[in-house]
């Protein structure tokens, strides 16, 4: 059994992203929006595993790396159960630099996989806050869960954009490794590594953040902001219009930059464009 090479995962890439742009707009919506829970799950669960280690700055970097090892398997559940996710289907784009697709057709799934990723991780951050389970550890995972929140609506935008780049292009580095392995173990090593050190490294990825700034929102009156001394002024700017402008607008940007332009546009150059190839 081999792994496909750089030029094979293409073909394979831009097959899917054809399948994808045609698929039916249900279909989608409900693929979508369990793309945003199961992400959700990861962002939860790495939380729970590290937000102590995360609050003190001795064990910071230790946190970050626990964090990215279960968050690695978000990516892993919406590969091979089954799940529509808008940062991997930004590969999409290397359907339409072959003429497979529309460039209509890629906005359309976008879209409608955007919007069900941000139903589904919402729906996910309101159930836990209806849940005893964020004043786990005497409140610390509901503090931790607070400050992600109130620190992730403050970022600028230039930070955000360059994080979000970098982060997809990780993730969609992780989606096209997986496309090449030929057996489950090998799908799933494919995809942890990117994963971890996109989370270990601390970039932006826009639908988790539609799981953690909704859960900073649901639980931001719950007083779990005395533990980490977060102020009311903090607080107040923790709102709905905060998330979309001062985070998922520029995080968004860079997500489409680094998967459309950084992956799916860099290898359509290498292995179509001037790669001697025939379509």
């Amino acid at each position: 059994m081999n792994h496909l090479n750089p030029s094979e995962i293409l073909q394979t890439v831009i097959g899917t992203g054809k399948l994808k742009a045609d698929a039916n707009a249900i279909r989608l919506i409900i693929l979508g929006i369990l793309a945003g829970v199961f992400i959700a799950f990861a962002g939860f669960a790495s939380n729970t595993a590290s937000c102590n280690l995360l609050m003190e700055t001795d064990s910071f970097g230790v946190g970050k790396i626990l964090s990215g090892t279960i968050f690695s398997g978000g990516l892993v559940m919406v590969v091979l159960a089954g799940g529509e996710l808008f940062t991997g289907n930004t590969l999409i784009t290397a359907a339409v630099l072959d003429r497979s697709v529309s460039i209509g057709k890629m906005i359309r799934n976008w879209l409608i996989v955007y919007i069900s990723n941000f139903v589904g991780a919402v729906l996910f951050a309101f159930l836990i806050s209806k849940t005893d389970l964020l004043s786990g550890g005497a409140g610390v995972l509901g503090a931790y869960t607070l400050k992600v929140a109130a620190a992730k609506v403050n970022i600028t935008f230039i930070h955000g954009f360059i994080t979000g780049l970098l982060c997809n292009w990780l993730v969609c580095l992780a989606v096209w490794i997986s496309f090449g392995a030929d057996s489950t173990i090998g799908k799933i090593f494919s995809m942890f590594f990117p994963i971890w050190i996109f989370v270990t490294s601390g970039f932006e990825h826009s639908v988790a953040n539609m799981f953690f700034i909704p859960a900073g929102i649901f639980v931001k009156s719950a007083g779990y902001g005395d533990i980490v001394g977060l102020t009311a002024e903090s607080l107040n700017q923790l709102t709905w219009a905060n998330m979309f402008v001062n985070n998922l607008l520029p995080v968004t940007l860079g997500n489409i930059v680094g998967g459309a332009l950084c992956v799916a546009g860099a290898y359509w150059l290498s292995y179509r464009k001037f790669g001697g190839e025939k379509r």
